[in-house]
């Protein structure tokens, strides 16, 4: 079994976060990706290294393994040339730059059209290539205090904003970009032709926030904060303090009601109609629950979990078949799961600088033929090959 973008060219001209997922996807899907970087001590996550990690940091490498290093300073004329040359060979370009910078080399989409028609080229930035706020400078945060993300996390309208604390935004923008580059990659291949892709950090927010973001275009309702309460509203959609941490419930429908309030001997509730709306509650229809006064059945439901635990809570709930989980730390979580059969979750492994580099994979299990081992080639360790192939000669890296 063949990896599925087998026989695909990519030169990723991009850097940090966003771009380099986009095209790792690409590369883990087969495709020859060719990372282009400054001479000078490469992007800014090969740079930003630890003493203990040796010449490659091992964030980078969880980005840019199985890529080909090229270092070119595209702001002279020769290192642009060879990107031009490269250009001619590749079937996908993407490039993270603000919006305007490629154009000052001639590395823009009209200009690497004009050598390769058939190109598909991805530009990843925080605003769009458009509109008056295009050429501000953008990371993860910022964009989500902008889009509304920050003020939809944390509890209560007046508490101060409160970030997703991982680059949740950066993340699915490489995710969308490597989504629309293998779509317009079957376009191609269907059709002969190439496509421009204009991928931003604002949009990637907005999907992110997409349910919110498509109520509030439709009828205006703005979201509300809801701390650690589920999606849905429920009561008892919620996060408990418990004896020994805290439990989170997803208790959303009136059958997962009834057996969250039989566990913890609250079965009066489900007759209480201070509680709930027992027309909605107890309606053939479905649908989920309503509280009537919410904080007094917050209060009933704090109170019970308050003596019991956490950890036992979450075994007894999930048997009844009421989703639960005992809130954990994320190197928490990974040690109790490492190889214990819970679930079964990828463990991509990358051989760099004499030792390995985990990883959870791409999000998704894709059976393919031949494991990806090799980690990421250090800064232009791909010069000597690439120029050749091209009929260019080497130049010292500066």
């Amino acid at each position: 079994m063949s990896k599925p973008l087998e026989g695909v060219r990519v030169i990723d001209m991009s850097h940090v976060i966003a771009g380099p997922l986009a095209s790792f996807y690409l590369a883990q899907f087969g495709a020859e990706v060719i990372k282009v970087e400054p001479p000078a001590g490469g992007e800014v996550m090969c740079a930003s290294k630890s003493a203990t990690e040796g010449d490659t940091p091992d964030g980078f490498v969880a980005l840019n393994a199985g890529k080909r290093s090229l270092a070119q300073d595209i702001r002279t004329g020769q290192g642009a040339d060879v990107i031009r040359a490269l250009a001619e060979t590749a079937d996908v370009f993407i490039e993270n730059f603000r919006p305007g910078v490629v154009a000052r080399y001639g590395l823009d989409y009209a200009s690497i059209r004009a050598i390769k028609p058939d190109i598909v080229y991805c530009s990843i930035s925080g605003y769009g290539q458009q509109g008056d706020w295009s050429g501000r400078g953008a990371y993860d945060h910022v964009v989500q205090a902008l889009t509304g993300m920050m003020m939809m996390s944390g509890e209560g309208a007046d508490q101060p904003p409160v970030k997703v604390g991982f680059p949740v935004i950066d993340v699915a923008v490489g995710m969308l970009g490597a989504l629309s580059v293998v779509a317009a990659l079957h376009r191609r291949a269907r059709e002969g032709v190439g496509q421009y892709i204009d991928a931003s950090m604002v949009q990637a927010s907005l999907m992110l926030m997409y349910p919110n973001a498509s109520t509030f275009m439709t009828s205006g309702v703005e979201p509300q904060r809801v701390g650690n309460r589920g999606y849905t509203s429920s009561p008892t959609a919620d996060t408990y303090r418990c004896a020994d941490g805290w439990l989170a419930t997803a208790a959303n429908t009136p059958a997962q009601f009834r057996k969250l309030a039989s566990v913890l001997a609250l079965d009066e509730l489900c007759v209480d109609g201070r509680a709930l709306d027992l027309e909605s509650f107890n309606s053939a229809s479905g649908g989920f629950v309503i509280a009537r006064d919410l904080d007094y059945l917050r209060e009933r439901f704090c109170n019970a979990f308050a003596s019991r635990s956490a950890a036992v809570m979450e075994t007894e709930l999930n048997a009844v078949g009421v989703p639960a989980a005992r809130v954990r730390k994320l190197g928490e979580f990974l040690r109790e799961v490492d190889g214990a059969g819970h679930i079964t979750l990828p463990d991509v492994r990358f051989q760099q600088n004499g030792h390995e580099v985990r990883t959870p994979g791409l999000g998704f299990q894709l059976a393919q033929d031949g494991e990806p081992t090799a980690g990421a080639e250090r800064l232009g360790q791909s010069n000597a090959a690439l120029l050749a192939e091209l009929g260019l000669a080497a130049a010292p890296m500066s």
